[in-house]
């Protein structure tokens, strides 16, 4: 397989807890519908520093972003009745340590969209890649990632001048 092939046939379909809320593996046949829901989030995105390369975000820029594997990583779309949402990444950091990067359309927030979503990858990354620990970081003043990551049992880890590291160690 090339660096530029679409792994969806080797990435799974993961469902999660809630009806009609899926994730599928985000690749270049989702560009136009990636750019859509950046180009409508793009204020939401940069509010608090995070995600400037997608606030930017150019068609070109998203083509060329999905049209590389993102392996070892996994990168997913979150779907609602197959409507593209939000995105959330595994990054393969130090196997079985892995990092985790996400968000969500600013008009899903608050319904649990994301929480589930999240917690369908770490489950996967436990029981498919043996992995033992997710660490994320989010900025100061991102409240709501502060409280989806408490909803999963993720615990600080560490302060930093712009962001707070939290860990979540995985149940095997």
């Amino acid at each position: 397989m090339t660096k530029s092939a679409t792994p969806r046939d080797r990435v799974p379909d993961l469902p999660t807890e809630l009806p009609d809320l899926v994730l599928r593996a985000l690749t270049a046949e989702d560009a136009d519908a990636y750019y859509a829901l950046l180009d409508r989030n793009r204020q939401h995105l940069s509010r608090l520093g995070d995600y400037q390369d997608e606030s930017r975000a150019t068609p070109a820029w998203v083509r060329a972003h999905l049209a590389d594997n993102p392996a070892p990583d996994l990168r997913y779309g979150i779907r609602l009745c197959d409507e593209l949402i939000g995105r959330v990444d595994l990054i393969a950091v130090d196997p079985p340590n892995y990092g985790t990067g996400y968000w969500i359309d600013e008009a899903h927030q608050g319904a649990g969209r994301a929480t589930a979503a999240c917690a369908a990858l770490y489950a996967h990354a436990a029981r498919e890649l043996a992995a033992t620990d997710i660490y994320a970081g989010v900025t100061h003043g991102n409240d709501r990632s502060v409280a989806l990551l408490g909803r999963l049992g993720f615990e600080r880890a560490a302060e930093f001048a712009d962001y707070t590291r939290f860990h979540l160690a995985l149940q095997r």
